[in-house]
């Protein structure tokens, strides 16, 4: 199994023999590598994905999983694991051998995921993922062990009871941090659009279109290890297109007037989540209204326009939600006052239809 050079093409080739899944010994060739060390790669990592080598990175035996599962799993379900997975684990994972991941690897992983101030939801489905990809090693490929099984699970399969601020509320709120420009318009941009906290972060100018009166939702800021980092929002749908009311665009127009030397891909919060957070608590006080995390703000703006009168469908739109269920899901808690209002005019529709 050496790699030689084609003389047809002056390429390299190898030639190997491996065991298919029928069990039965093959012989084959792979052509057209531009150096002997590439052809002598690709056999090395060919044979350790027939063996399931646990000597092998996370991120190779990651391309057996994919394989796999995507013959099985629906193109949209696929599509959310990968993301998922491409984003929250292979940067923590990608580089270590199967065989080196630990329980103790899995629980410090688990713990840069909880200081993201994740929903406990989401900690849940990104700690599942990781879960499925060690049992298929262990069900399949005879690893040892889900070193998962032995870290414990995060997260919560299902919300707590939201917290979330009426208008008035807010209203109270807003006008006790008016001192702050920057405070006042990033709180203003989180509660009129429903926004989370690491899409307004990552916001520039460009993302402003003031002739539409909308802002592009396409990235997310993250501050890790003392680093800014600009990642892709959450999920697929997380990018999107959100209209703005005129008096917001008005705030905002302004705000960024009062910027000085501001260029198109610079942050127009150049803050953190955690100056965020000092100035909610500071507006909380000031105003007395009761607390709530940011990220509720997100459920105050979904629950103002369940009071408006908007559909799920609409609703998970704007808020960039995968699928309408979730939507259902967290707010249908909001709508039970609608049944009986549904019910009523039924009655009334009935009852003219009789005279």
């Amino acid at each position: 199994m050496k790699a030689e050079k084609d003389s047809k093409t002056g390429k390299w080739l190898i030639q190997y023999r491996y065991t298919d899944w029928q069990g039965k010994r093959r012989k084959s060739t792979k052509r057209g590598f531009k150096t002997k060390r590439e052809a002598e790669e690709w056999l090395r990592n060919f044979l350790m994905s027939k063996n399931a080598d646990f000597n092998m990175k996370f991120s190779e035996f990651l391309e057996i999983y994919y394989n796999d599962m995507s013959t099985r799993l629906r193109e949209y379900t696929m599509r959310s694991k990968r993301y998922i997975i491409d984003l929250k684990i292979i940067p923590y994972f990608g580089d270590k051998r199967v065989n080196d991941i630990k329980p103790a690897d899995i629980r410090k992983w688990q713990n840069e995921l909880i200081k993201q101030n994740y929903s406990p939801t989401y900690l849940k489905s990104i700690n599942n993922q990781l879960n499925a990809i060690f049992n298929y090693a262990v069900k399949y490929y005879d690893l040892q062990s889900n070193p998962c099984a032995k870290a414990g699970s995060i997260g919560k399969s299902k919300a707590e009871e939201m917290s979330f601020w009426t208008r008035q509320e807010f209203m109270n709120f807003i006008n006790s941090i008016m001192d702050k420009r920057q405070s006042y318009v990033a709180f203003m941009v989180l509660y009129w659009t429903g926004m989370r906290i690491g899409e307004l972060l990552a916001l520039t100018i460009n993302d402003i279109n003031f002739e539409e009166k909308t802002i592009s939702i396409t990235k997310s800021y993250q501050r890790i290890d003392k680093k800014d980092v600009i990642t892709p929002p959450k999920t697929p749908k997380s990018k999107r297109i959100i209209s703005i009311p005129d008096f917001l665009l008005e705030d905002i127009k302004d705000y960024i007037d009062s910027l000085y030397d501001l260029c198109d891909k610079d942050r127009l919060f150049p803050f953190t989540k955690y100056f965020m957070e000092y100035e909610m608590k500071r507006g909380i006080k000031n105003s007395g209204v009761k607390k709530i995390r940011i990220h509720d703000l997100r459920h105050s703006h979904a629950s103002l326009l369940v009071e408006m009168g908007f559909s799920p469908l609409e609703i998970a739109k704007r808020l960039g939600h995968e699928k309408v269920e979730t939507t259902l899901n967290t707010y249908s808690h909001l709508y039970p006052d609608k049944q009986c209002i549904l019910a009523e005019k039924l009655d009334v529709e009935y009852k003219e239809g009789l005279i």
